[in-house]
């Protein structure tokens, strides 16, 4: 038995990539035998890697051992813990080594080939384990793997028991020198987490298939053709094609893929040995006159950044949480997606390529933590992982190159700058230059086709659009990234309550060509599932499973909640993103505009409702003329009713049959237009339209009553509303603090706020008068040990029909901060009112930046309902009413 170490280091401390691996190739569906070893193997834990070998052995006892399944992370049930860091490395930066704590999974599992399994060579797959494994069969070291989100095969044709049974004995480790090159902002979580197959592969078979499938969007003519490692026939029946590999055949009309139309062909490879199947899209990507295009047109990427991830599986996803994420993203006009920052499960891609996604396919790399060290010894620039990048681009590239959603390569992500990125680029190149290449902390764009940054603000992002951005110091390299398309690869950052800003990128995207639109981080919250001692659910975040070093809940940065509802971050997302634009025409009728690159609006239904203060009074359909891609239509206004009150008339683009991934009626685009304003204010803008009560005022023991408010005159306080006993209302500028107010990113307003004693304010009753109609009450609000502080002034107001109006005045005494966390009133009301009906903006929240998908109505809610399940604890539940109405 070979023990795969040497004198020097341990075989999970090696910069080469797995010497005993099968070529990288084509993830194909074949019908050569294949048999899934997914299930439940023995396992057992330790917390070094140096543990005896003698588990490799078919004889050896695994009786006592426990059982796992896979694919799963060991950490997930209840072997080690789960840890999460965003940049910072776990561990001491000393290539290759790693500490001798290093968690470690030993697995086992016995099969047998089932009947009629042919002769010839067998290849056992692994699609992913985090972060090395090395592998025996029949204890037999078939070899080791590395770079957890790729695929590798072994060839265990000799090791293979055509009859009775076969042992798989496995050994991962937490740590490896892979981890240096996997320093990605998610959890650290360890084992076999995608699956494991073998693979009949038949003498003759198809080992591997590459397809070129252009598109003349001048001509709408096709050119296919297909290679494999073998001769053989490539069948395309509904196109008539039947030729041999190799062969390129012209095809004078084609239906093209894009992510608006993704049109695919089943394709049959096939020698007498094997027939693979294969789902081809024509499309074209291209870079012309410094614009990206597909099919000869520009695209707008309007992308979320996705990491692989379950609150109960981590990175072990299923089909189900693939396609409900597909089904997502296109429910919420997502038109693109960057694998962040890894190849995703090969199932993932295939769906892309069905429903229709542009992807960014990332390789897994990236050394973010060796910014602490100045990158001092950065593997991206040091020889001695040149082989290793390249290898991870190679089996990327080979892995998914026949996906038409891939219209870009990306090298990785924040990995500084090098050598072996170029190496990894010139690779790319040569093999496949049908595709762009991307990556973003290449500033000076030497070994990129597109210009792509982070989190730039709109004015930065405006002067790259308006080619004014500041020079590179190299002319020649400053000409070469001004001729090239931009995207923004991550921004808006998702955290929490927000993101804010969208619509002002947005605009920016759709106004100058050369900003071709971005990707938001992220798509979901990586929250784990857990649970208090009292056996409430909750999900965990960076320190909650004891971890020293931890990046608490930056973890939780997605526009889904982790499980998978939408956050209103995503509503708002889903409006900014509409590819249908309803606007007023400014002459009495709408504007309909049609932002889609390849497809008219025939697709769509456009339906209106009126209503008046809230209730709908009438509804109906509009004739909207098919409209061609970045055309607009004038649609004129249905006949409406007269109205009373303040008037809205909402029109929505739904879909008029069922798509794949939504119903008949599901709204894509939407707007809402002003039809009648409220009735214009007089006087006191919340008293308008009231008359006063005179005389109405009532004192009686220390108590004040104007209709059914009761005030307290010592305090000057609402003590009582009607039969409910209140608290309040009182000037507040505190709120709970947001994740930016904390500023990961940016100035921290949080520190400035509490050193000026924001979240301390004093109150203090400086006078109270009552007059014959109502009462004002004067107040002094300040922090303990500051001069200054804010006047508020409370007037009441006794109205007719036992009701009471309150305008709060509010001047600024001394010096305060500014921005203040919130301007507002706080009142406290009984817990038995749980009920909320409002009519203004709603349902969801609506703060000042936010807001973008909520909508003038009637509401009804719980309080519980109004409250956003933030992952961790933040100011939510705002809604914001029309402006002036009570």
């Amino acid at each position: 038995m070979v023990l795969a170490m040497s004198e020097q280091h341990p075989w999970y401390e090696s910069f080469a990539p797995p010497p005993t691996a099968a070529p990288a190739r084509a993830w194909l569906d074949s019908d050569a035998p294949r048999l899934s070893l997914s299930g439940l193997w023995r396992f057992r834990y330790a917390e070094r890697a140096d543990g005896p070998l003698d588990f490799t052995a078919p004889a050896f006892e695994d009786e006592g051992w426990d059982s796992l399944p896979v694919p799963s992370h060991w950490q997930l049930h209840g072997y080690g813990a789960p840890a999460y860091t965003n940049i910072t490395y776990p561990f001491p930066l000393d290539p290759p080594h790693v500490p001798d704590e290093n968690p470690t999974g030993d697995y086992r599992h016995t099969f047998r080939l089932p009947a009629g399994w042919p002769e010839g060579r067998a290849v056992l797959r692994f699609a992913g384990a985090d972060s090395a494994a090395l592998v025996w069969l029949n204890g037999v070291e078939v070899g080791r793997t590395t770079g957890s989100r790729l695929a590798t095969e072994f060839d265990v044709t000799e090791a293979l028991r055509p009859d009775g049974d076969n042992v798989l004995a496995v050994r991962v480790v937490q740590w490896s020198a892979g981890s240096y090159v996997e320093d990605q902002d998610m959890w650290w979580l360890s084992g076999i987490f995608r699956g494991v197959d073998l693979l009949a592969r038949p003498d003759g078979g198809v080992g591997d298939v590459e397809v070129r499938a252009d598109y003349d969007h001048t001509s709408g003519g096709g050119t296919l053709t297909v290679a494999a490692d073998v001769p053989a026939r490539v069948r395309v029946p509904e196109l008539g094609v039947d030729a041999a590999t190799g062969e390129t055949v012209r095809l004078a009309s084609v239906e093209p893929w894009s992510a608006e139309h993704p049109r695919l062909y089943d394709a049959i490879v096939s020698t007498a040995a094997e027939t693979v199947t294969l789902r081809i899209g024509f499309r074209t990507v291209r870079i012309e006159d410094g614009t990206l295009t597909v099919n000869g047109r520009r695209v707008l990427f309007r992308g979320v950044n996705r990491h692989e991830f379950h609150p109960d599986r981590g990175r072990a996803v299923t089909e189900e949480d693939m396609l409900e994420d597909v089904r997502l993203m296109k429910q919420h006009n997502v038109n693109a997606v960057r694998t962040s920052h890894y190849p995703p499960h090969p199932r993932f891609l295939e769906l892309c390529d069905e429903y229709g996604l542009y992807v960014v396919d990332e390789c897994d790399l990236e050394t973010h933590g060796y910014g602490a060290v100045d990158w001092r010894g950065n593997p991206a620039d040091d020889t001695r992982w040149e082989a290793a990048l390249v290898d991870r681009m190679r089996r990327t590239v080979e892995r998914d190159k026949n996906h038409p959603s891939v219209v870009l390569w990306s090298l990785g992500n924040e990995s500084g700058s090098g050598r072996n990125l170029s190496a990894m680029a010139r690779w790319t190149r040569h093999r496949d230059p049908s595709r762009p290449l991307l990556y973003e902390r290449d500033w000076t764009c030497r070994d990129v086709d597109v210009y792509s940054r982070m989190y730039l603000t709109v004015a930065e992002v405006e002067a790259i659009g308006r080619g004014a951005e500041a020079p590179l110091d190299d002319p020649a390299l400053d000409a070469r990234r001004r001729a090239m398309p931009f995207i923004h690869v991550e921004y808006a950052h998702a955290m929490g309550n927000g993101p804010g800003g969208l619509a002002e990128y947005q605009r920016l995207y759709e106004t100058y060509p050369r900003l071709q639109g971005g990707f938001v981080w992220e798509w979901i919250d990586h929250g784990l599932r857990a649970r208090t001692a009292d056996g409430r659910e909750y999900f965990a975040y960076g320190g909650d499973f004891g971890e020293v070093l931890h990046d608490g809940n930056f973890v939780a940065d997605g526009l889904l909640f982790p499980d998978r509802t939408p956050s209103p971050g995503l509503l708002d997302l889903k409006k900014v993103f509409e590819p249908v634009r309803i606007a007023p025409s400014g002459d009495g009728g709408l504007t309909v505009h049609n932002k889609h690159v390849h497809s008219g609006l025939s697709y769509l239904d456009f339906r209106w409702v009126l209503e008046d203060d809230g209730e709908v009074v009438a509804r109906g359909t509009l004739e909207v003329a098919d409209v061609a891609p970045g055309a607009s239509v004038r649609v004129d206004l249905p006949a409406l009713p007269q109205t009373a009150g303040e008037a809205f008339l909402t029109v929505q683009a739904v879909l008029a049959a069922d798509e794949p991934w939504a119903k008949a009626g599901h709204e894509v685009a939407a707007a809402q237009v002003p039809v009648a304003a409220a009735p214009p204010p007089e006087g006191v803008p919340l008293l308008a339209g009231r008359r006063r009560a005179a005389g109405a005022v009532r004192r009686d023991g220390g108590r004040v009553a104007l209709g059914p408010a009761v005030l307290d005159e010592r305090t000057g306080r609402l003590t009582q509303l009607g039969s409910w006993p209140v608290d309040g209302p009182r000037l507040q500028v505190w709120r709970a603090p947001t994740d930016n107010d904390r500023a990961p990113h940016g100035e921290a307003l949080e520190p400035r706020w509490r050193a000026a004693g924001l979240d301390r304010l004093t109150h203090r009753l400086d006078d109270l008068t009552v007059t014959a109609d109502g009462a004002v009450v004067r107040t002094r609000v300040a922090p303990a040990s500051s001069d200054a502080g804010l006047l508020a002034t409370y007037t009441w107001t006794a109205l007719d029909g036992d009701r009471a109006g309150l305008v709060v005045d509010i001047g600024v005494d001394g010096h305060l901060p500014g921005p203040l966390p919130m301007l507002g009133v706080l009142f406290a009301l009984p817990g038995e009112l749980d009920q909320v009906e409002w009519f203004g903006r709603g349902p969801g929240e609506a703060y000042p930046d936010t807001g973008l998908a909520t909508r003038f109505g009637r509401w009804f809610r719980t309080v519980a309902d109004l409250q956003a399940p933030y992952v961790f604890p933040r100011r939510t539940g705002a809604a914001r009413t029309c402006g002036g109405r009570p």
